[in-house]
């Protein structure tokens, strides 16, 4: 199993994901996740860099292969400037570069008042979304009159030896079927071991399945369940709400829900080495063929050093 860091576009600033990246690579880990967001989910996570700007500045720091986790291509960036955007990453890169999509969240794509489309709409305008990218990478000018995209005498120069692979997240069975049909592999967010096993029965076979899970590194379990809770209190929120709601306050809102001690499972809180390798371990028996596993709050160095000696030593 690949182990790698999530680098959280909501709540670093792009000199502080640079440099985590950076340090991931100084400490073993093996590839890099990073989110897609124009909002934060909550004002105390605090950023939202441009994602590709990122990107490109991680190419110069470190040779670790990134995975966007997960970008939209569907509503509030045409599919058409996503293809040239993930070419161009590719490149810099060197082919080590996936483009992780998903069918998005409200949070992120409302920006220009465009109706937020209901979840069938949404994964099938994501299934020509990828058509439309994928046609863009072979090289040739490209005209393309769907039902959610049109594409006129568009070509993209800038290419990679090999186009970008793309992996496509899925919560429910429907998006892990269209996954499973579309994808180059699978991405999800929990060790859910029904959705890997649906992934691969139903065409998806031995292609990737990656995952992650969020850890407050501190001193003490409860030191991490306060960052945890301050920073991340959304991770309580159920169901499809992450999805619907359209702005950092109504996740704050929603979170009035959420208690402290909620966040221990959602979270690994704390500095105890047992229960990171529990974590990672939950992955592996699910399934997943690659684990990223992000830090929330100011301590993320100390993450580093942790699992440097003492974590993945012992999950290889």
């Amino acid at each position: 199993m690949r182990i790698g860091y999530f680098l959280s576009s909501e709540e670093f600033t792009p000199a502080e994901l640079v440099a985590q990246a950076r340090g991931a690579e100084q400490a073993g880990f093996e590839a890099l996740w990073i989110s897609d967001h124009y909002h934060p989910w909550t004002d105390a996570q605090g950023q939202s860099p441009f994602v590709w700007s990122v990107i490109g500045a991680l190419s110069q720091v470190c040779r670790l292969p990134v995975t966007t986790a997960v970008t939209c291509p569907t509503v509030r960036i045409h599919p058409a400037v996503l293809a040239q955007a993930a070419a161009t990453s590719a490149v810099l890169h060197s082919g080590r570069f996936v483009l992780g999509v998903g069918s998005g969240e409200a949070l992120n794509e409302h920006i220009f008042g465009d109706a937020w489309p209901q979840t069938d709409v949404r994964l099938e305008m994501l299934e020509e979304a990828v058509e439309v990218m994928r046609e863009l990478w072979r090289g040739d000018f490209v005209n393309h009159h769907g039902r959610h995209y049109t594409v006129e005498h568009a070509r993209i120069y800038t290419l990679p030896d090999t186009p970008p692979q793309v992996y496509v997240s899925g919560f429910g069975p429907k998006a892990v079927d269209l996954a499973a049909r579309i994808g180059d592999g699978y991405v999800n967010v929990s060790p859910d071991a029904e959705m890997v096993r649906r992934f691969r029965a139903g065409g998806g076979g031995d292609k990737p399945c990656q995952a992650g899970f969020k850890a407050a590194y501190a001193d003490t379990e409860d030191e991490g369940v306060r960052i945890a809770y301050e920073r991340w209190p959304n991770a309580g929120v159920p169901g499809e709400l992450s999805q619907v709601l359209p702005s950092p306050r109504h996740f704050e809102q929603a979170a009035e829900l959420v208690r402290p001690e909620m966040m221990k499972q959602a979270f690994v809180c704390g500095r105890d080495v047992d229960a990171h390798v529990a974590k990672l371990e939950e992955y592996a028996k699910a399934g997943f063929d690659e684990v990223y596993v992000g830090n929330t709050g100011p301590h993320w160095q100390g993450l580093f050093d942790l699992y440097q000696r003492e974590v993945l030593p012992r999950v290889r």
